[in-house]
């Protein structure tokens, strides 16, 4: 008997010896949590998110229609039945829509913009007419304005100085930009600054039209009337209601009067389709446009101003509606106030299949399949709470309103929030707190790509070779570590990680669905199901996924945190700046030479009218000895850190509490609570969407915003501050190697 068990003991010894590790467990409870996941796998049901699909994208479900409560309520309803303790979370929002539009050319050729997008017989809920909200950019000024048109481009700064050196002002004048380039709100905002008093938003061909593939229903590309609804709110000031900004927008909240809300567009903005564009863009005359600025249409693309004038009018109604937030908690077992948050958004602009409903019922099977583990004893440390959120189309007004109103709960508890937005046939996509790239590495190694059979690292690093530059893919070859995108703007995971400071990831499926239908009638459930992802099976691959992200968080030992990804993040973040500051020193002096020898005058064409840049100021030396300082100091300490890690898992568990709680709020340090520059709402010193691109990330904001748009003060100043973050970071750090010690 005594060597039956020495046998046995030395069994266990061998499994437990190669058992498969996982950051933040200790052997046994890894091999625990490896059992359920398996579980969770094998209860995932693509049928499930067939049928969810059916019915929350049955009718349009935008902010304030019937489907829309009718959606709250049907998901409710489904968590409540899995065990969750679960409400429904109302805000009360400034969410105008369209009391009449009209858009219309002026002169010997009239013609009035159909504003309207067709209906297909193959598609059965195209033709909800009377549901569906018309196409409007919401939080466009009312206005009644007429003017000569001019072509800006995609109307970013830089298409502005092009068309100064041209010789065309805007002021005045009506503009007309294409998609892309830029979220669809910076395109007013910059046409405003340049005086104009109307802006239209096209989508050119080129960019999701006939020019990418068949068009719908032949193919998932936009059709010659589709149109691309939006917000066109100043979202990078701050976003969620505008009448209440770091507030919860309650019943009984103080709100601003409208006219003081200045994330509200002002002037009136329009979306419309190529067939409406074609004769606006043929009105045009002056000198044809940059090659880089040409579509797909056919014909010659010219600045403008246009030969006839053209007529915008719009009117809204601004009306407060009532937001309806999901919120479904399973309290954990060890920690319930330690939460981990996972979201996704189920409000629409009409009826939303692949965005956002995509995500959303990847997000229901795993809760579902939680739910039916905690049956059998699943119990995590933490706190799950599920989230699906209304209002994100609109201005992220769900999220930022639960997040404001819950903000100094959510400051003590919250360990993480897990974000996805829409789902779709592909690879991985990940951005978020640099903290999680290593623990997101190890969940990729765990996931299968089913269409292929290998971990969705394995796909995911395949495709970045094959598509990286030729002169790159040699750099490439063996390294399949996923480095994680930062997050700017553009979904729910902004109140948490920009505002609060809570570590924060969105992942998501995609790269071979790409299509037009975005924001249209054309997001339906047929053509998701045709072409966006068939069978479900990335729905499924994102729950196991975000499932594994998720209950990993809840369930672990000691939080999957590591400081060394943060501090080499931010160290090449800072080697990018001062590559930045040189590069646009060297091309200033280069640039103000060229002006004063007068080379532009020389080499321009006399026939055509084309204005030389003016001389700028020269770029100064900026100090930023502080900084490196600091991230010495960071580096010294994570390395440290990282070295110690490994033993946190056999820590007594009052010394783990301790810990974690210091690992989970040690992002809160990189809260400035004055605000980055002209933006007190955005608070993170590493991450905010920009200034003039909105969806698209600036890291370092305040020092990188500084510098191009040549606000040297600026720029030196938030040295300073960005040195003073990272002190406090390497604190908390300092902190989490006291108790490993």
């Amino acid at each position: 008997m005594k060597r039956l068990n020495f046998v046995l003991l030395l069994i266990f010894s061998f499994v437990l010896a190669n058992a498969q590790k996982l950051m933040g467990f200790s052997d046994a409870d890894a091999a625990k949590q490896i059992d359920w996941e398996k579980q969770f796998d094998a209860q995932l049901n693509a049928q499930n998110l067939d049928t969810w699909l059916q019915f929350l994208s049955s009718h349009p479900h935008h902010v304030g229609s019937p489907q829309d409560k009718a959606n709250a309520e049907y998901m409710s309803n489904l968590f409540r039945s899995w065990g969750y303790q679960t409400e429904i979370a109302s805000y009360y929002v400034l969410f105008p829509t369209p009391k009449s539009r009209l858009l219309e050319l002026i002169g010997s050729k009239p013609y009035k913009a159909k504003l309207v997008e067709t209906g297909v017989k193959e598609d059965k809920t195209t033709n909800q007419l009377s549901e569906q909200l018309p196409t409007y950019n919401a939080y466009s000024a009312d206005g009644d304005v007429t003017a000569e048109l001019v072509f800006v481009n995609r109307g970013i700064p830089a298409d502005y100085e092009e068309l100064e050196r041209m010789g065309v002002d805007v002021k005045g004048k009506i503009v007309i930009a294409k998609y892309g380039g830029s979220w669809r709100g910076i395109k007013p905002k910059v046409a405003y600054e340049h005086g104009a008093i109307g802006c239209i938003i096209y989508s050119d061909p080129e960019d999701d039209g006939y020019t990418q593939g068949d068009v719908y229903p032949e193919g998932p590309f936009r059709r010659g009337d589709g149109v691309q609804r939006g917000s066109v709110m100043d979202m990078p000031v701050y976003p969620g209601d505008p009448l209440t900004p770091d507030i919860g927008a309650t019943k009984d909240a103080k709100r601003l009067d409208r006219k003081d809300a200045t994330t509200i567009m002002k002037i009136p903005v329009l979306p419309i389709s190529y067939e409406d564009a074609l004769p606006f863009l043929q009105s045009l005359g002056g000198q044809v446009v940059p090659a880089a600025w040409r579509g797909s249409l056919p014909i010659t693309y010219h600045v403008g101003p246009s030969k006839e004038k053209v007529h915008i009018k719009l009117e809204f109604n601004w009306d407060q509606k009532q937001l309806y937030d999901v919120i479904a908690k399973m309290p954990g077992s060890e920690f319930p106030d330690e939460w981990v948050i996972r979201g996704n958004h189920h409000d629409g602009w009409v009826n939303g299949a692949s965005d956002p409903l995509g995500g959303m019922i990847a997000e229901l099977e795993e809760a579902r399949v939680v739910g039916e583990l905690a049956k059998k004893g699943f119990r995590p440390k933490r706190t799950l709470v599920y989230c699906a959120w209304d209002g994100e189309e609109p201005a992220l007004l769900g999220s930022t309103e639960w997040v404001e109103d819950h903000q100094q709960e959510l400051k003590q508890k919250a360990v993480a929030y897990i974000n996805s937005d829409g789902n779709g046939r592909g690879f991985i996509g990940a951005s978020g707190s640099h903290t999680l790239e290593t623990f997101f590495n190890e969940i990729t190694n765990d996931v299968t790509d089913p269409q292929t059979g290998v971990t969705i690292k394995e796909r995911k690093y395949a495709n970045t070779v094959v598509n990286a530059d030729k002169t790159a893919r040699s750099k490439l070859i063996g390294n399949k570590y996923i480095k994680l995108g930062a997050l700017g703007a553009g979904s729910d995971y902004s109140p948490f990680l920009q505002h609060l400071g809570i570590a924060s990831m969105n992942l998501g499926f995609g790269g071979e669905n790409q299509g037009g239908e975005y924001h249209s009638i054309y997001d339906s459930y047929d053509l998701f199901v045709k072409f966006k992802d068939p069978g479900f099976q990335y729905g499924v691959a994102l729950s196991k996924t975000a499932g594994r992200v998720t209950m990993r968080l809840a369930d672990a030992d000691v939080l999957p945190f590591d400081f060394s990804t943060f501090y080499k993040t931010v160290n090449d973040y800072t080697a990018e700046l001062k590559t930045l500051l040189e590069t646009t020193r060297a091309e200033t002096e280069t640039e103000n030479k060229i002006i004063k020898e007068k080379l532009y005058d020389l080499a321009k064409d006399p026939k055509k009218q084309y204005k030389s840049p003016s001389v700028k100021e020269a770029v100064p030396f900026l100090n930023f000895s502080n900084l490196e300082n600091a991230l010495a100091q960071l580096k010294e300490s994570t390395e440290e850190f990282q070295k110690l890690y490994s033993k946190a898992s056999q820590m007594a568990p009052a010394k783990q509490k301790e810990l974690n709680d210091v690992l989970y709020k040690a992002e809160r340090s990189l809260i400035n609570s004055n605000g980055l520059p002209r933006r007190s709402w955005f608070k993170h010193e590493i991450y905010a969407p920009g200034y003039y691109t909105g969806y698209g990330v600036k890291t370092l904001p305040g020092i990188r915003e500084g510098i191009e748009q040549r606000n040297w003060t600026e720029a030196q100043e938030n040295i300073e501050i960005v040195a003073k973050a990272l002190q406090l970071y390497n604190e908390q750090v300092k902190q989490a190697i006291v108790l490993l010690k």
